[in-house]
């Protein structure tokens, strides 16, 4: 793919842009976290739950009460990627529907580091998603909602929503958006890698290497997965490659809206690329409509839709107005409160203990950057 940023305005979220800005330095400095941390033999492996890219996942146990835990046992990774998590993962702690870090722990001779979560009993989405009704539809996209205003309204975007990442306990209808490996503070104006979130979810943004973009790209991943839900097509853009979900998503949003957007941000593709996507109408939404999803498409739903998934993310809805639309009437909650502006008053806003106190964050020493080294293996067996 090659394409050029030649000219146009920056583009600056408008919401929550300046949050960091009015924060101290220390709740958005992660490289100058100093981590400590607690006692890996608190906990067993219980079985392996699954793996990606950066970390295999575990169900345990914490041998002292006896709770069941989620372990994340990261793998080699850079070391400011492991703090930034963290320190995000402390941010949060308390926000509605954020999963809860429990503790951090270190094998001693590895140096592996292992992050403990609260546990979530889990339905697989390509088991669950089939079986909603319109109803749950609204609620579960209503629940993760709640969570990215939460992050977006702390400063933070998540940048790889999508359903694995999104747990859901379907018999206590409790929802748990997780992984906030790749999430990042919002500083306005900064150029963020485009190399994140997961190909299908990718908004245009990452797609063009516009490199300014903000907390919009949740709200264009979220929307892949509503219209995975209510048209049964999952996932609903589905390209091979980079290059092609570009293409994918322009046979349905259309070409010449593609192409404002890109004159909009001053953005050139690459003849290649060009010929690659070709020409195409904007497709109506109601030709995704069958027999076996008709159910699940109402006028409201394709109203949201259509406001979720815009080119220009700038135009997209942002949480909160997603929250308020017409399509979460029957499900919204009679008041909605206002986000919370730290992690304590989101705890005790949402009845839940502080943070965990095994992070602390200042201005590292060398004698406190010597305690933090990169991990150089991932390992588990027994007890961590």
């Amino acid at each position: 793919m090659t394409t050029v940023r030649r000219r146009g305005p920056p583009s600056i979220s408008r919401v929550y842009a300046e949050v960091n800005a009015q924060k101290p330095r220390d709740y958005w400095d992660y490289e100058n976290l100093v981590v400590n941390w607690g006692n890996q033999d608190n906990y067993e492996v219980v079985r392996k739950v699954g793996r990606g890219k950066y970390s295999d996942v575990f169900e345990g146990v914490n041998v002292i009460n006896g709770s069941r835990v989620i372990i994340k046992i990261l793998k080699p990774v850079k070391k400011k990627k492991i703090k930034r998590e963290i320190k995000i993962l402390e941010n949060l702690y308390g926000g509605p529907n954020i999963v809860k870090l429990l503790d951090l722990c270190r094998d001693p001779v590895s140096k592996t580091p292992s992050l403990i979560f609260e546990h979530i009993q889990n339905v697989d989405f390509k088991q669950l998603y089939p079986s909603f009704t319109l109803d749950e539809v609204r609620y579960y996209v209503y629940e993760v909602l709640r969570a990215l205003d939460y992050s977006h309204s702390m400063g933070v975007m998540h940048r790889d929503v999508k359903p694995h990442n999104v747990m859901i306990d379907h018999e206590r209808r409790q929802l748990r958006l997780i992984d906030w490996g790749l999430a990042e503070f919002y500083h306005a104006g900064r150029q963020y890698n485009v190399r994140v979130a997961s190909r299908y979810f990718k908004g245009p943004e990452l797609l063009v290497d516009l490199q300014d973009y903000d907390y919009s790209l949740d709200i264009w991943s979220l929307g892949c997965m509503l219209a995975g839900m209510i048209f049964r097509k999952e996932p609903f853009f589905h390209g091979h490659d980079n290059q092609d979900q570009l293409v994918k998503i322009a046979r349905v949003l259309g070409t010449d809206e593609l192409f404002a957007y890109l004159k909009r941000y001053g953005i050139e593709l690459g003849a290649s690329y060009l010929n690659s996507i070709g020409q195409h109408p904007r497709r109506p939404w109601e030709r995704f409509v069958t027999a076996e999803n008709a159910h699940l498409v109402s006028p409201d739903g394709v109203d949201l839709l259509e406001r979720m998934l815009r080119y220009d993310h700038q135009e997209r809805l942002t949480a909160r107005e997603c929250m308020a639309h017409p399509f979460f009437d029957t499900v919204r909650p009679p008041t909605v409160p206002e986000p919370v502006s730290t992690a304590e008053e989101g705890a005790v806003a949402n009845g839940v203990p502080p943070p965990p106190t095994s992070v602390r964050s200042h201005q590292g020493s060398a004698e406190d950057e010597s305690a933090s080294r990169t991990p150089t293996a991932a390992t588990a067996s027994g007890a961590l």
